[in-house]
């Protein structure tokens, strides 16, 4: 890293909506207080009350892309997220802390009726439609199951409705979309909780900086656990 990029602020990459709102306690016991929220604030980077600190807002999928090239020092993802993050960018991220925050399930589910059991019998083939292929793809080889995956990127419980698949492997939390649309969870895939990430380079150049944060983090998960 060059001397100015060591002068900058530390840069923590969030996604708005639930991460946000849950990573700001977190915050708060770090003594860092962020002003604007971003579900009203137009503003991409946000500043916060420490001068070594500020926010920048990005896709919850963009996160670890952010931090693993040096964009973001740190950030926080959903373990779903990563997952995927990984299967295409190997090894440049490092996950000091499970916060679990935002915790849910990585889940199969198919339209309530549908028999699961004889559609996963070994040997089988069956129609996945999910976001998350990578985790998809290893469930169902370790079933020996054969599937063919039909990547989407939203409105994943429609797929089993109108035909385009036997089943989703989607993200639940209270399982209201699910039983709302005539689906119900028939197999979880994985537990779920955002992780804190940091990038390697930041971690050895910006470290008494970057890792105070760190700790603080894991001592206000911690607690609020």
């Amino acid at each position: 890293m060059s001397p100015a990029s060591l002068e900058r602020p530390l840069t923590l990459a969030l996604s708005k909506g639930r991460i946000f709102d849950e990573t700001m306690p977190l915050l708060e016991a770090a003594g860092v207080r962020v002003a604007e929220n971003p579900e009203t604030s137009r503003k991409l980077i946000l500043p916060t009350s420490s001068p070594d600190l500020q926010l920048i807002i990005v896709r919850a999928s963009d996160v670890p892309t952010y931090v693993q090239y040096g964009a973001a020092d740190f950030g926080i993802a959903g373990k779903d997220v990563l997952y995927e993050h990984a299967a295409q960018h190997p090894g440049g991220l490092y996950q000091p802390v499970d916060l679990n925050i935002a915790r849910c399930r990585l889940c199969v589910a198919v339209r309530r009726g549908f028999d699961y059991e004889a559609a996963v019998r070994q040997g089988s083939r069956l129609r996945v439609a999910t976001k998350y292929v990578q985790a998809a793809r290893e469930h169902f080889a370790r079933k020996g199951v054969y599937v063919d995956l039909i990547k989407l990127y939203g409105s994943m419980e429609l797929a089993p409705l109108v035909g385009l698949a036997d089943a989703i492997v989607d993200l639940v939390s209270t399982g209201g979309t699910l039983k709302a649309n005539n689906l119900v969870a028939v197999e979880d895939v994985a537990e779920i909780s955002s992780r804190l990430i940091v990038n390697q380079a930041s971690l050895k150049t910006r470290a008494a900086k970057l890792q105070p944060l760190i700790d603080s983090f894991a001592r206000a998960s911690a607690a609020l656990g």
